[in-house]
């Protein structure tokens, strides 16, 4: 997930909405690390929460199965939402159970 996380990060830096939106290349790689993260906690199932609640894991999962089948009717703001509301506070939560399993 982080690792995804990060790659979104770069793939965005320097670039906004329109830039996006403008750049399908960018958006399928972007897409793909989303569902890359979706997969991981699909495979995490309940211990996603244990290890970092207060996510919307549900909606994680949601994601990527939206992503497979309804990828035609994904709208590029809310992906850009995703990624700058949603993304960094989920890269932190990771990133902190990551620590804290490493002791």
């Amino acid at each position: 997930m982080i690792e995804n996380a990060d790659a979104v990060a770069r793939y965005v830096a320097g670039v906004d909405l329109e830039g996006l939106q403008a750049d399908p290349m960018r958006r399928d790689a972007i897409e793909r690390c989303l569902e890359r993260i979706s997969e991981a906690a699909s495979r995490l199932g309940e211990l996603a929460d244990e290890l970092m609640p207060g996510q919307p894991w549900h909606q994680v999962r949601a994601l990527g199965n939206r992503l497979r089948h309804e990828y035609d009717r994904i709208q590029t703001h809310r992906l850009w939402e995703i990624i700058h509301d949603d993304l960094p506070r989920l890269r932190t939560a990771c990133d902190g159970a990551l620590r804290r399993l490493r002791g």
